[in-house]
């Protein structure tokens, strides 16, 4: 932009000059046109117009003063193309001739408005020449922190086969068959591109809930339908279903797992009641914790229906229970009674509810455990059934019957 505002002002100050000497020689023209040849005095050299020679006369032979060529008005100054201040239209005087004394020419200081819209014509618009300054190589940094250098990253290239096994199914780089994933780009050996996986039973996937493995990326998920997909839900729903039972039988499996891990101690009714009692063998006999005592109805056969039965004044939680059958625990005593086979034990509870149980023993001596889980017991009746070896001179005997319960020792 400075050479063209430059370029502008060298333009307007041409004009002006040019102008200015238009308006001299306008000047200087019609003064000479308007004297005539004889009225200006040959005292005053500045008013009067040059001298100019007649024929036959010589130069330098009485008129002493120079010939000047009369000087044209131009209305339009020609620009020169060069650069150049000066104006090569201003004539060139010799030195050794007197100058007359111009007229005095009236300038404008104003060009006027034609000449200006010229000059502004003339103006080429002209790009900044000046050469975009070079972008550093290295930005600049703060005194004492040097900048750290780039990591370089570097796309992956073969490395020399030194070890020798299966090619990977995703780079060819061959592995070591100990290997389980890829030496250079990491990924499993066991999988190769674009071969599906094989499909592992419900059983196995079961385990594997919201664990399944990621899709590749533009890979559609299989669609799952059919009859797995129900049996996919059943087995959702009854997991369900027993998370549920658990929940409302938490108090139940608590007690349970306290009475498998606690330790036994024994108790005895506060009553004993029977159907009927033979003759110096009375109900008590069965919990007197003596085994060479024992009770029966006094009646042959099986003695079916004849019923035993024990009573607790407050509720007891009962855990197992011991029967002896026959008169002793000798097995040379097994002979002399009837044993029992089959009993339906009825445990009543401090709410009234009654429950039903059946007991099988064993034709054999000494006492005899059975598990028997039972809470808030106020009395058990035990009903005959059935009888090992009966007969018409046999009746039925039970030596001895132990209730246990939890030890308050235990600490549970």
């Amino acid at each position: 932009m400075r050479h063209a505002d430059h370029a502008g002002t060298v333009l307007l100050r041409r004009l002006r000059r040019g102008t200015e000497l238009d308006a001299e020689h306008a000047g200087t023209g019609a003064g000479a046109a308007g004297r005539q040849p004889g009225a200006d005095t040959p005292g005053d050299p500045g008013t009067g117009p040059a001298p100019v020679a007649r024929a036959g006369t010589e130069p330098g032979a009485g008129d002493t003063d120079p010939v000047r060529e009369p000087v044209r008005a131009d209305p339009t100054p020609a620009v020169p193309e060069e650069d150049d201040d000066t104006l090569t239209s201003i004539p060139v005087i010799s030195a050794t001739q007197p100058t007359p004394q111009a007229a005095p020419a009236t300038t404008d200081p104003d060009p006027g408005p034609d000449a200006s819209a010229r000059a502004r014509a003339l103006l080429v618009p002209v790009a900044d020449q000046r050469a975009p300054e070079p972008a550093p190589d290295v930005a600049p940094v703060l005194p004492g922190m040097p900048a750290a250098a780039r990591p370089r990253v570097q796309a992956p290239s073969g490395e020399p086969a030194d070890e020798t096994g299966p090619p990977c199914p995703w780079c060819e780089v061959g592995n070591r068959p100990d290997r389980h994933f890829c030496r250079r780009c990491g990924m499993s050996l066991a999988e190769r591109p674009g071969v599906p996986e094989a499909r592992r039973p419900w059983w196995r996937r079961m385990r594997d809930f919201g664990n399944g493995p990621t899709p590749w990326a533009g890979e559609r998920p299989r669609l799952r339908r059919g009859i797995g997909r129900i049996f996919t839900w059943l087995a959702y729903g009854l997991a369900l279903g027993l998370v549920i039972y658990a929940a409302f039988n938490v108090s139940t499996a608590w007690n349970a797992a306290r009475d498998h891990f606690a330790k036994r101690a024994q108790i005895s009714p506060d009553a004993a009641d029977a159907s009927r009692s033979f003759k110096d063998h009375p109900p008590k006999a069965l919990f007197d914790k003596i085994n060479n005592s024992w009770w029966g109805p006094g009646v042959s056969q099986s003695g079916e229906g004849e019923w035993v039965e024990a009573r607790f004044q407050e509720p007891t939680r009962l855990l197992d229970i011991l029967i002896t059958s026959g008169i002793s625990t000798k097995p040379s005593d097994l002979s002399e009674a009837a044993l029992p086979h089959r009993m339906d034990a009825v445990v009543t509870t401090a709410d009234g509810k009654k429950t039903t149980r059946h007991l099988k023993l064993d034709q054999v001596s000494g006492p005899q455990q059975r598990k028997f889980r039972a809470q808030n017991v106020v009395s058990v009746r035990f009903i005959i059934r059935s009888a090992f070896n009966v007969g018409a001179d046999k009746q039925v005997s039970i030596a001895e019957i132990e209730f246990f319960t939890r030890a308050t020792t235990s600490g549970t």
